[in-house]
Formats: structure tokens, sequence, C-alpha cells
């Protein structure tokens, strides 16, 4: 039976959850898992629901058949097949420690995605890469060239069809136009001092003020930079004993954490986006388990 993953936002008004799981009933579906908020602030409802199709109905129809429900509530809604694995590109430029933790991911299974290319401003990982049959495009960025080094990477992001732009420590600025292009499905890393610590040496000035949590934020991408919405935050805690680079090294571990979980989340259909906020609902079971462990 095929698992797909249904997510729903809309106004909060009586009835929804009854005639959604109504409707999947009729459909011959079976829900295993399912996750609600309403918001209060808004009046919002968003929902995420788990199901199989216990009469092999495939999606098209399963869409088409949720579709009067969908306008009786003036629903955003979208239903994925959960086996289809989505293409993403990783961009990266000198601090390697995302992308490697991406790619050691995604090649045990933990982070069942379509890598469909690399896209770096630089050549310091092109073998990392293409040794693992992944197209690689080294996209140099200038003051002069940014807007033809945009629009190259636009192009890889549409000849590749990729649906998610990772910045794997992607050290260029994307323009706004780019921001809106892809909004919602650009997701960046950084370390969770901003605005507090700005500038090259955050861990520098979080060293010299003896800070004991250091921590990441992984958001979605908008032309405010490093304000979009927040998917996945965590701190490891310090002491005054470590150094600025015990700094950079805790701060290098809890990042590739922090933005491998806002991708999972992402890849399940988890997040839905809620102003300048973020509904993140709980993985479905069984959604953690790798193919192998090495």
């Amino acid at each position: 039976m095929t698992s797909h993953v249904l997510t729903v936002v809309c106004q909060s008004k009586r009835g929804i959850v009854a005639a959604i799981s109504g409707k999947l009933a009729e459909l011959g579906c079976n829900i295993t898992d399912s996750a609600q908020f309403d918001d209060p602030g808004t009046g919002q409802f968003f929902m995420r629901v788990s199901f199989v199709s216990e009469t092999g109905a495939e999606q098209a129809e399963l869409e088409r058949g949720f579709g009067p429900i969908g306008q009786d509530f003036d629903m955003q809604w979208a239903m994925h097949d959960d086996a289809t694995k989505m293409k993403v590109i990783l961009m990266v430029s000198r601090f390697g420690h995302c992308l490697n933790d991406l790619l050691y991911r995604c090649r045990i299974g933990a982070l069942p995605i379509d890598i469909v290319g690399v896209i770096s401003n630089h050549m310091d990982y092109q073998k990392v890469v293409v040794n693992q049959d992944i197209p690689f495009h080294c996209i140099k960025v200038t003051k002069e060239n940014k807007p033809q080094a945009e629009a190259a990477i636009m192009q890889v992001v549409q000849d590749t069809g990729a649906e998610l732009i990772v910045l794997a420590r992607y050290m260029q600025i994307l323009s706004d136009d780019m921001c809106q292009k892809m909004s919602g499905r650009i997701i960046n890393i950084h370390h969770s001092f901003l605005p507090s610590f700005k500038g090259a040496n955050p861990y520098k000035q979080a060293f010299e003020r003896g800070v004991k949590l250091i921590g990441a934020t992984a958001h979605y991408v908008t032309a405010d930079l490093d304000e979009g919405p927040i998917i996945e935050q965590d701190t490891v805690r310090i002491t005054h004993a470590q150094s600025p680079e015990d700094y950079v090294s805790l701060g290098r571990d809890v990042e590739a954490q922090v933005l491998s979980r806002a991708i999972h989340a992402h890849i399940h259909h988890r997040v839905l986006i809620n102003g300048n906020k973020t509904v993140v609902f709980p993985a479905s079971p069984g959604s953690y388990a790798s193919e192998r462990m090495g």
C-alpha cells in the first residue's frame, strides 16, 4: 500500500477534522498518523495527515476525490506520495561540515532526498561530490557578475527540477528576486548569535563575552537576511574553559545537526508557514529509520 501525506491550511471552523477523516475513509484510505494545530491569534488551522490507500488508488484519483472538501473549507492543501524523494540542490562555499554531514546522511538513507547537484563558488569540494556521482557546479560570484551567477544557479535549479535549495554554509547573499521565486523552498543555517553577534567572527565575539550557550538556527530564506521563518534550533553548553577554537568545533556539530533536522522536517511535509513563524509537526513513526549504518 502506498503511503501519502496530506497537508491543510485554512481558517479554523467546526467540522474540518471530521470532513477530512470522513472523506479519506470514503476514498478507501486508512489514517496512520495525524497532527493538527489551531492558532488562536490568527484563527488559522493547520493539519498534517499520513494515510495509506487500501484500494490502491493513484494519487491523482485521491486528489480529485478530496478536491470538493478543499473547496468547501477554502483550504490550501497538498497531497504527497511519501515514497517519492524530494529533489534537492546543496550550495556550499568553503566550510564543508554541513555538506559532508548531509552527503553521509543521504548515503545511509537517514535523510531520504535525491541530491541532484551541488553548487559552490569554490572548487574545494568538487572531488568529494563527484566521487559520489553527484553533479558539481562551480559558479564563481563577484560584485560584477552577481546577476549572471544567480541566473546560472537558477538554470541549474530549473534543469534538475530541484524542489529545495539548501544553503549548507553558502556564504553569498541571495537577491530579493531569487528569494521570492523560491519562497519557502530555500533553507539556510547560521549560528544563533544573530543579531547579537554580527560580523565575520561571531564565535570570537561570543568567547569574549563569556557566553554559556552556543547554537544554530535553520530557517527559510527571505529577502530580509536571516529573518525568515525558523524551522529548527538547538544549543550546546560550554564553560569558561573552552577556547574560541572549541566554540567553532562545537558550533560545527550543532549546525550540522540542526540543518539535517530542518531538512528532514521539510521533506516529510511537516513544516507549514504561519506568517513569520512555522508550525512544525512531529515526525511520523518510522521516518527516522535508516536503510543502513555505513
